[in-house]
């Protein structure tokens, strides 16, 4: 979790006081999460019991953490009025997706991030062992001074085409550019392969983040609707042959907000349809980790034929060390590395040193597997949580990290997302998630976060009070 200096003059049960306290101000300790038992923490620090009880003790009487007897210790719900907010800036307006993603990011103490796209930290806190990172220098004889080639280090590119290759994606070193993650490749997408005017076309629902990042770069946004087994193909083709669109984004494994897949019909007849019109593809695969099976994917199919494959190692490993990955054919590659280079120059050799060093050991397969398994408890717990509190579910996700749920008839989702954030629970209604605004009774839900039980509670006094009115309504109105 941390360590400790023994060498310090501070007392070492003050030094793990203040460590925990910097893991709750981080939201790396958020609200309900359980710190290790005494024994435990002591073992793992090597210092005696009694030290980790004195630093406890003094966390409980600041408010921080509860006593729950024989659970342990819990970071309590109310640390957010006892630590300072380090996020006094607001990005934008309440419910803007520019808000709803620094909300995610600031990890705010107390605050129950129900509807966001990472991982809790706890989660990912033994991906990255400090040990690697004295390893991954150890790979470079220039240490810190290392430089990275703007491509990538070409060690790491080899180890990312083998993943690549064991999805059954043809790819070799040369077919790989790395970046700092799924947003930079969107980015440089954009910026290599559009002009302004360019007629882009997005899945409805899709990501909030890029739809607004678009727009800025002055395209023209054309949405298209995204169903259970894949895009909608019959709207896909009449806007090929109306609006001769340059490019569609699409994730066909995992698909932000709904979890959802691609069946190998929808894909094959989409790629049919690419090549008839001339439409590029870029299939974003950033939550394809976290899938428990073998989808099938554009990439695959095509043999990168006018599909430029992305995605990213932040969520699964470690938003810290940004490394993400783009795959495509030499002349859309060059095209991509030139606007790189122009963007940024080159990524981090330390953070690509450490993602080589993860591959290369195999830590990212057992790492990979380990989330695999705690995302398919957490999926299921949700379904009878969310159930039980009356969401609707028609078509659940092939696995991951996403719910998409509707509320009951009735239920005002606006007033929901703001009376849910006034009680330290963040949602995010599906109005956001649809890149034409249409209204949307969805919400979003991530099942790492909402397994708590008192999402669950909210959402059934809410929905109760709401039903309890409408049946009373029916009542009089029913009266002769």
């Amino acid at each position: 979790m941390f360590s400790i200096d023994r060498n310090s003059p501070t007392p070492l049960a003050d030094q793990i006081e203040a460590r925990l306290r910097g893991l709750m101000l981080d939201g790396q300790l958020p609200a309900g999460a359980r710190l290790m038992s005494i024994r435990q923490l002591a073992a793992q620090l090597a210092v005696s019991p009694n030290t980790v009880v004195a630093a406890y003790d003094r966390l409980a009487a600041a408010g921080l953490i509860d006593s729950q007897g024989t659970a342990g210790y819990f970071v309590n719900a109310g640390v957010a009025a006892v630590l300072p907010d380090a996020a006094a800036l607001e990005a934008g307006e309440e419910q803007e997706p520019v808000w709803l993603a620094q909300q995610a990011n600031d990890q705010r103490a107390g605050l129950l991030l129900a509807s966001s796209g990472a991982l809790p930290a706890s989660w990912l806190q033994d991906a990255v062992p400090a040990s690697t990172l004295t390893r991954a220098l150890a790979r470079s004889p220039a240490g810190m001074a290392t430089r990275c080639p703007p491509q990538g280090l070409p060690e790491l590119r080899e180890r990312i085409a083998m993943l690549l290759r064991s999805q059954g994606i043809a790819a070799d070193a040369g077919r790989v550019l790395t970046t700092f993650g799924g947003t930079h490749a969107i980015d440089l997408i954009c910026r290599a392969l559009l002009q302004p005017g360019d007629t882009v076309l997005v899945e409805n629902p899709g990501y909030f983040l890029m739809f607004g990042r678009l727009r800025e770069l002055g395209l023209r946004l054309l949405p298209i609707t995204r169903r259970p087994d894949g895009i909608d193909l019959d709207e896909l083709e009449t806007a090929c042959r109306v609006h001769k669109p340059r490019l569609l984004f699409v994730q066909t494994t995992l698909h932000n907000p709904t979890g959802w897949g691609s069946s190998p019909a929808n894909l094959h007849r989409l790629l049919m349809l690419a090549q008839r019109h001339g439409l590029l593809i870029a299939e974003d695969d950033v939550q394809g980790h976290f899938h428990p099976g073998h989808p099938t994917r554009l990439a695959a199919l095509s043999g990168l034929d006018r599909v430029i494959y992305y995605s990213s190692f932040c969520k699964a490993v470690s938003p810290a060390l940004r490394v993400g990955y783009m795959a495509a054919e030499p002349a859309l590659l060059r095209a991509l590395l030139r606007e790189k280079i122009y963007q940024v120059l080159t990524t981090a050799a330390l953070n690509e040193l450490v993602f080589l060093e993860l591959l290369a050991a195999g830590r990212w397969r057992k790492h990979l597997e380990r989330l695999q398994r705690k995302l398919i408890t957490a999926r299921n717990s949700c379904l009878r949580q969310l159930g039980e509190a009356g969401m609707q579910i028609d078509t659940p996700s092939e696995g991951g990290l996403f719910l998409w749920a509707a509320l009951p008839p009735g239920v005002d989702v606006e007033t929901l997302v703001q009376d849910a954030y006034r009680n330290q629970i963040l949602l995010v209604r599906g109005a956001t998630f649809m890149a034409d605004g249409a209204g949307d009774p969805h919400l979003r839900f991530n099942v790492a976060q909402s397994q708590q039980p008192r999402l669950a509670s909210y959402l059934r006094e809410r929905i109760a009070a709401v039903t309890g009115a409408q049946q009373a309504l029916a009542r009089v109105v029913a009266r002769p």
